[in-house]
């Protein structure tokens, strides 16, 4: 019998999701002997015995849960004699750390039989965890990753969970938020109060991994409202939290790739369709500018929370077509519908149907950070939440819920956070390490370091000093848990941005990127291109490098460089920014460029000064010219009656979109000249038609007229493929649609899958294009 000695490099995900003691276990499985250690580069190890070439094969097949494996590397080296076990050595704490924390992960099968067996000793603990689940990235204050590195620093193992913690048979081997009742973390209030309160109609503050939720009973009207109203959410659209898979399957359609997102290690929220379309009715902020309101129905007083058939408030989503909705992920979730459901034993019953449905929304009143501190908890939230529950396990870093839809197949971002975070991103090739800062709306920061880029959590819109603050708190943890020191920053070419005024406080040589440029950048950068590139670029805004409004590009990407080769017909912004939250100004700037503009102040007058915006349209005085995407789908918003008045960015279209059933072209409804794309003369053609006949027409002839526009560039190039960013990217049938146009015509788009469509790629893109720059230099 032939002995055969490996060493084996693991590259990845590999620290602190229990990969030592799988290779003990599989090392032994197999017959083999050696040892297994964490060092700077991931998991180093060597095994001998006759069977290794078994034991390499298995090694990435039956990694652990939260594994990822990007590399093995294995070389033979001499055998050892004498050598009769596997051992687990200790790490080298003088090792650079390359490697990452893992994301928070939800409660895994093996600790929920734990939370609702009996005779546990973690029996309905809201704070079990193992080295398969629970938080990571989120209670990380430095690294290494070990216990007194982290808000369980203060909770000493008591005996039980020290043999636990030592055990290399052990699930919780060196599982750093390991305790129970003896040791860990306690709950401020009991579960049976909690519950008493959501049934109550409260609004109940409920601490979780990233930050506290804000949540009530989705099916009480009175309190969906309330929340609404104290939250100043308007018509912005509440995330839903049910038991399982069959709780929303009742309320909504779940595919496979959905399923998967909604049960999975991550536990984002995810855009699922309802089964049970709403009407379009006008939205709050019509009602307040003078538009007809509807005739609602007497209000439900809740019905849902372990009483039968959830109804949820219509509240909830006003107009759309889609439900955020996500399953329990910490344990206490899951003890709220275990005793909704009357506490049965096993869990068997969360294989069925359950009615409890919660509102959970992120608790950050004024579009500001997220709570995350008891105190700051108790003196933020007092004016909205009845009851606030909290716990004495420190969140050491924000983190909002990530949210994501499946869009031509497969994950789309359109929040990136909890559960990803800070999972990297692969690069085409190593690059110097920068960082990027974003833009103003849905900031992120992005660090690379060697051939990855670690893109942060949701951070915000950058328009007061409390998430500037989050901002620079994301970015000193960041390069902190990363051990890197960037050799630039890169930024929006914005000089106003607070974003750019923190890149040009830090004294770092700093490169501005073109807006768009990062958006396409980003795709490439993800998808690994690393060649000349078309992309479309189709958004709200961006500051274009002549100075304009920039937001319907087609750009020639290559590398550091870029070339505006096409972009969309110029409309007039009455007002200027007022225009992008007022759809009927867009409206308004339509019918002038139809040569209608006698009849704004007819169509128009009870918006707004509609006499007004006609002559300012006409004098071109405060009607800045855009070429932005979104504001052409605010024009067909505006002419199609479906939202005079947005209550929040981008409801206009989101409303527009949910009403599409089968996208139609109009044919001759566009036209092209000297690379810009004229959309007028669909504009005209929804004059014609009713909202849902114009929904179905200008997202059909918009996908049509944007294939039929870059088709020549791509084929002059010899090109064969697009990259599609830009938060018009969002919409499920424009995206969707330009996939399959373009597939039909032999070419492959590239849609964003690590990081969002949004604004929140941008620090990526810049990251990417900095590091190019950087490197030629």
């Amino acid at each position: 019998m032939t002995v055969r000695r490996i060493r084996v490099r693991v590259r990845g995900q590999v620290q602190g999701v229990g990969f030592r003691p799988f290779i003990h276990a599989l090392a032994r499985a197999h017959g083999l002997t050696g040892w297994v250690l964490n060092d700077g580069e991931g998991v180093l190890l060597e095994v001998q015995g006759p069977d290794t070439v078994d034991f390499l094969a298995a090694l990435p097949a039956q990694a652990p849960p939260l594994a990822r494996v990007d590399a093995v590397e294995p070389q033979e080296v001499p055998p050892v004699p004498g050598e009769t076990d596997v051992a687990i050595r200790a790490s080298d704490p003088t090792q650079r750390v390359t490697t990452a924390v893992t994301a928070d992960a939800a409660v895994c099968p093996a600790c929920l039989a734990e939370l609702f067996d009996p005779a546990d000793r973690r029996y309905r603990y809201p704070f079990l965890t193992c080295t398969h689940c629970g938080p990571r990235f989120t209670i990380t204050r430095r690294l290494p990753y070990d216990r007194p590195q982290t808000s369980m620093a203060g909770f000493p193992l008591c005996e039980a969970c020290a043999a636990d913690y030592h055990d290399p048979a052990d699930r919780r081997f060196h599982a750093q938020p390991t305790a129970c009742p003896a040791c860990g973390p306690r709950l401020s209030h009991p579960v049976e109060e909690v519950l008493a309160a959501l049934r109550a109609g409260k609004i109940v503050a409920l601490k979780g991994l990233g930050g506290f939720h804000l949540a009530c009973d989705a099916t009480n009207d009175t309190a969906v409202g309330r929340l609404r109203r104290l939250k100043q959410r308007n018509g912005k659209p509440f995330a839903i939290m049910v038991a399982n898979t069959p709780s929303a399957e009742r309320l909504v359609e779940v595919n496979a790739a959905e399923r998967a997102l909604l049960e999975g290690p991550a536990r984002p929220v995810v855009l699922l369709r309802r089964r049970h379309l709403p009407p379009l009715h006008p939205s709050p902020a019509d009602a307040v500018e003078g538009a007809e309101q509807r005739q609602s129905p007497p209000p439900r007083r809740g019905g849902g929370l372990g009483r039968g058939q959830p109804a949820l408030s219509p509240a909830i989503a006003p107009d759309l077509a889609w439900l955020g909705v996500m399953l329990p992920y910490t344990p206490l979730h899951y003890l709220l519908f275990h005793e909704a459901a009357g506490r049965p034993d096993g869990t068997v019953w969360l294989a069925a149907p359950q009615p409890l449905a919660l509102v959970m929304t992120s608790a950050n009143p004024g579009g500001e950070p997220l709570a995350i501190g008891n105190g700051e908890a108790h003196r933020r939230l007092a004016g909205i939440a009845d009851l606030i529950v909290d716990h004495d396990r420190d969140i050491v870093v924000r983190a909002d819920d990530s949210v994501v839809r499946v869009l031509a197949g497969a994950p789309a971002f359109l929040r990136r956070a909890r559960g990803f975070v800070p999972m990297p991103i692969r690069l085409p090739h190593a690059v110097p390490p920068i960082l990027g800062v974003g833009g103003h709306l849905k900031a992120t920061v992005c660090v690379t370091r060697g051939a990855e880029a670690f893109l942060s959590q949701h951070i915000g819109d950058l328009d007061n000093a409390a998430t500037v603050g989050f901002l620079e708190e994301t970015v000193a943890h960041l390069l902190h848990i990363l051990e890197v020191e960037p050799a630039a920053v890169a930024h929006d070419l914005h000089p106003d941005f607070q974003s750019t005024r923190f890149a040009e406080r830090l004294g770092l040589p700093a490169v501005p990127v073109q807006h768009h440029h990062a958006h396409i950048a980003a795709v490439l950068a993800e998808h690994g291109v690393a060649g000349p590139a078309l992309g479309l670029a189709l958004d709200g805004f961006g500051l274009g490098s002549d100075g304009g409004a920039w937001g319907g590009e087609m750009l020639l990407v290559d590398g550091p460089r870029f070339e505006r080769v096409g972009h969309l017909a110029p409309l007039a912004q009455p007002g200027g920014d007022a225009a992008a939250r007022q759809p009927w100004r867009m409206a308004a700037a339509a019918l002038a460029r139809l040569g209608r503009a006698d009849e704004i102040a007819e169509r128009f007058h009870t918006h707004g000064p509609a006499e007004g915006v006609r002559r300012v349209i006409e004098s071109g005085f405060n009607a800045p010219p855009t070429t932005s995407c979104g504001r052409w789908f605010d024009a067909a918003c505006g002419l199609l009656g479906v939202r005079a008045i947005a209550g929040f960015e981008g409801e206009a279209p989101m409303a527009l979109e949910s009403l599409v059933r089968a996208p139609k072209v109009a044919e001759g409804a566009w036209s092209v000249t000297d690379g810009v794309l004229d959309l007028t003369p669909l504009l005209e053609r929804l004059l014609q038609v009713n909202a849902a006949e114009g929904a179905d027409l200008f997202h059909g002839t918009l996908a049509a007229a944007l294939v039929d526009w870059t088709m020549p560039e791509l084929e002059a190039r010899r090109l064969d493929r697009i990259a599609l960013s830009g938060g018009c990217l969002m919409n499920g049938v424009l995206a969707e649609g330009l996939v399959s146009a373009f597939a039909a015509r032999g070419v492959g788009a590239l849609l964003p899958r690590r990081a969002p469509a949004n604004d929140g790629a941008l620090s990526l893109g810049q990251a990417w294009v900095g590091a190019l720059s950087v490197m030629e230099t």
